[in-house]
């Protein structure tokens, strides 16, 4: 018999986050059967995730141009889903510049 995993406690990002927004976050969530994608953040009951895109200025993953086509298929197979995708730098994120933008998006969801 398998023992069950023990649910990994929230990050201070994933508190931080549900702290400012008063929503529920869950982190590396898989939003599309079939496919290894994953928010870095999502809340399901609004339907809104964040992506936090590192090396953007370091030709990174996220801004060679195979890499760009991935994330455009990613992002563009969310929203057909119906999810809100909002996409920061980790000093933005740091810095607290998704805190209007999640209250923005939680209003047209609700």
């Amino acid at each position: 018999m398998k023992k069950a995993k023990a649910a990994r406690p929230k990050s201070l990002a994933c508190r931080m986050l549900e702290s400012q927004t008063g929503l529920p976050w869950i982190e590396e969530h898989r939003f599309c059967d079939g496919r290894q994608w994953r928010f870095d953040y999502a809340c399901l009951e609004a339907a809104i995730a964040i992506e936090v895109e590192g090396g953007i200025w370091t030709q990174g993953r996220h801004s060679r141009g195979a890499g760009m086509l991935r994330d455009m298929e990613k992002y563009n197979t969310a929203q057909l889903f119906g999810w809100i995708v909002l996409r920061y730098t980790p000093e933005q994120f740091n810095q607290l510049a998704w805190v209007d933008d999640v209250a923005v998006a939680k209003q047209r969801v609700t």
